[in-house]
Parts: structure tokens; sequence; C-alpha cells
């Protein structure tokens, strides 16, 4: 599948004198949204580990797609920040730019700001994330992925990407930052309009964000025991814009990134001979085709961004001050410098192995207790999921599954299965 919006770009519009001595690559088309692993060895191979790309609308970046270069980046805050403010091509994006929620304008978030700035964000949000009981995100979880089992188990038939990891995430992710659950859909519907990259992503946005705006009015007369009502206890002041874009960051790197994650592992156990068991009700391959999903099809493929502060080099190129700088995560896992098992059936040794990229690295990296939500919300959803429906098959050939067209995240646009039709049940607990 091609991505409109990233295939067919214009030569560079508003030019970048680093790219001049070599051709960027169109960051799109169907060498990303099918087989991205194909396209960058092919640029690594072709440009080293720093490529020069081409976003749409010929607007110039690079791609980093080493693995010490990319710690390199990450490490170093203070040479290349995620500042947006100095992009030195601002001049030449147009104000319905596609890319503009993914890529974002300096506004006052924990995920768009550097420095001091984002420190103080940071000791606002993550103690309320810290302060989520695991109990209970593993309750709402395992009641919500029943719930959503129930809904399909009488059919015999489902898609697990529609009908159980992209709604699982959101689900629960509205609970405990403190959305009633008829909202979840709707959220999620916004959320993956601006993942996507398309015509609605800039619309989609705004929708999300009044989301979020609403959410913080209702805490401010009503708190309760979820996440907005604890950063709004957070003893320092922040203005209301400022909790609400806060708000967007966690639940927007929480959705789709975990619903993918869950997908991406659940097609794995279905396609490959070696998770078998794990299909068969046994739970200890279930951890380890996460972590290999996290190495070789990294929910976030790319990452954006960082802007040079000043000229400098990188990977042995000359990036100038105010260039963008796109973290290739997916790239970066499958560096053959650091991957000596690429060559001798690499996939499918990764076990205890997390030195991966795919929470990011650094300073900006996702913190902590959101990636313990996420590893939560996944493996617990795929439990119930298994345990639940245990003779799970494919019902289409795995070279018949279609990939989501989006450079920066991975996923399935569907994964349709059969099973034996069961009863629904009730934990007997309330949802």
């Amino acid at each position: 599948m091609t991505n409109p919006l990233l295939s067919g770009v214009p030569a560079s519009a508003g030019g970048c004198p680093a790219h001049a001595a070599t051709a960027p690559v169109p960051l799109g088309g169907t060498g990303f949204d099918i087989e991205p692993q194909a396209l960058y060895r092919s640029v690594r191979h072709s440009h080293g580990p720093v490529v020069p790309v081409e976003l749409p609308g010929g607007l110039p970046a690079w791609l980093v797609v080493g693995y010490h270069e990319l710690h390199q980046v990450a490490s170093d805050g203070e040479l290349f920040p995620r500042d947006a403010g100095l992009w030195n091509q601002w001049e030449h994006v147009p104000e319905d730019w596609p890319l503009l929620p993914m890529i974002g304008r300096p506004v006052p978030s924990i995920r768009f700001t550097a420095g001091a700035e984002h420190r103080r964000h940071s000791a606002m949000v993550v103690p309320a994330l810290e302060a989520v009981d695991p109990f209970e995100i593993r309750g709402h979880c395992e009641r919500l992925a029943d719930r959503l089992v129930d809904s399909v188990c009488a059919r015999g038939t489902a898609d697990l990407v529609g009908e159980f990891a992209e709604p699982l995430p959101v689900m629960v992710l509205s609970r405990l930052v403190g959305f009633p659950d008829a909202e979840a859909a709707a959220i999620a519907r916004a959320l993956k309009d601006v993942a996507d990259g398309g015509p609605r992503a800039q619309e989609a946005y705004s929708r999300f964000g009044d989301f979020m705006r609403r959410l913080v009015a209702v805490k401010r007369i009503l708190p309760g025991d979820d996440i907005t009502s604890r950063m709004l206890a957070h003893p320092e002041p922040f203005t209301d814009e400022e909790y609400a874009l806060d708000l967007m960051a966690v639940t927007a790197a929480g959705h789709l990134t975990t619903a993918d994650w869950i997908s991406n592992s659940l097609r794995l156990m279905l396609t490959e001979d070696r998770f078998a068991q794990s299909l068969a009700g046994g739970r200890r391959g279930i951890g380890d085709a996460m972590n290999e999903v996290l190495w070789e099809e990294s929910p976030t493929q790319i990452l954006a961004g960082r802007w040079a502060v000043r000229d400098t080099r990188l990977g042995g190129r000359d990036i100038r001050e105010g260039d963008m700088l796109l973290l290739g995560l997916g790239a970066a896992n499958t560096d053959p410098l650091i991957r000596q098992d690429l060559g001798s059936g690499g996939a499918g040794h990764h076990a205890g192995n997390g030195s991966h990229l795919a929470f990011g690295h650094g300073e900006y990296r996702c913190p902590f207790p959101a990636q313990e939500i996420a590893e939560t919300i996944a493996r617990t959803g795929i439990e119930v999921l298994l345990d639940r429906l245990p003779d799970l098959e494919p019902a289409v050939p795995p070279q018949d599954l279609v990939r989501r067209p989006s450079v920066f995240v991975r996923g399935t646009d569907a994964l349709p299965v059969r099973f034996s039709p069961a009863a629904a049940h009730s934990t007997g607990a309330p949802l």
C-alpha cells in the first residue's frame, strides 16, 4: 500500500544546503509501508547511518538509522534538543501540513519542550503516572479485555486489530486518565487519524485537544482518583492549556503504540511456528514475542524529532544549525554493527535483551512508569485473549495482511482470525 501523502514528493522546496550533494530519500512509499527493514538496509548501504530524507512538501530532514548515532543524538539534549522552534524550515511549512501533529509546533507540553521547561513538566506528569496502582491497571484490563472477547466469541471469527488490540488500550487509558468509557472510541478514532498523517490529521488533532480541555474543566470541579486529578493537584501551577497538552501527550503516546504492540505480538504468535506453545495455552512465550516485536517491529518506527542548535558533524554528515533529525528507532534496532546475529537467523534470539530503542533513549525517552503501564496492558490483554480463545488461527494467509500506511508507526490494518465459537461469560466483577 502506498501512502498517498508521502509518495511522489517534489524536489526540496526550501532547500537544505547539507542535502545538496546527495539526493534525499522520499520519506514514504511502499518500502516504508510494507517492508521498512528492507528499505532501511538499502538506505544504510547507500547513505550510511545518517540519511538525507524528504518530507511531504519537499521539506528536508535527516533520518538517523545507525544505533550508535541515534544513541548519541538522544543522549545529547544540549546539542540536539527536542525544540521544534529551532527548525530552519518553518517558513516553508504550510498551515495545513499533515505532519504538523506528529512533528509538533513549539507548545508547552512534556512532548514538545526541552531543557528546564521539559523537566518542569516531567516533575508534574511522571509522579501522576507512578501513582497508578498496577493492580488497578491489570484489573481494568482483564475486565475490559473480557468484555471485548465477549462481543465476538459467539461468532467464531474476529478482527483482532479493530475489535481487540485498538480499543483495549484506549479503554484502559481513558479510565486511568479519568474519561467515561463512552468517550474511548471517539478518542481512539482521533488518535488513529493523527498517527496516519492523512488529510484528516489536523482536524483530528483539534478534536483530540477538545476532549482533553473538557476533561481538565470537569476534573477541576469533580476531582477523582485519576491521572488528571493528580496532575491538577501538583503544587506548581500550570495553565489549563498546559494540562490539556500534557494529557494529550500521555494518551497519544500510550494508545496506538500499545495497540500495535498487542497486534504485532499476536501476528507474530499466529504466524511463527516457534510461538505455537503460547497459542496452546502456555504463557511463557508471550513475553518473548512481545520483546521480539520491540526489536524487529517496533510500534514506533520513526520518532520526531530533534533539532541541531549549531553546525555539527554526525555519522559523516554536515548537520546545519536548525536541521531536523528524525530518530529511526526501528532501523537502529536492526543496525548490523550491534546485531551480530542478523546473518544467522537473528530474529527470535532476543529473550531477556532489553537494549532496544523502542522506547527511545535519553532525557526524552518514554517515562518508565508509562512503559510499565503499556506493558501491563499489552501482556494482560494477550493473556486474556489466549485464555479465552486458545484455538485462535489466522483467517487469511500472512502475505495478505495489510500494514497501516504510516512511516512513523508500525501496525496492521486488520488481523482476521477464526476460533471455536464460545459463550460469553462474566468475571463477576463490575466493569
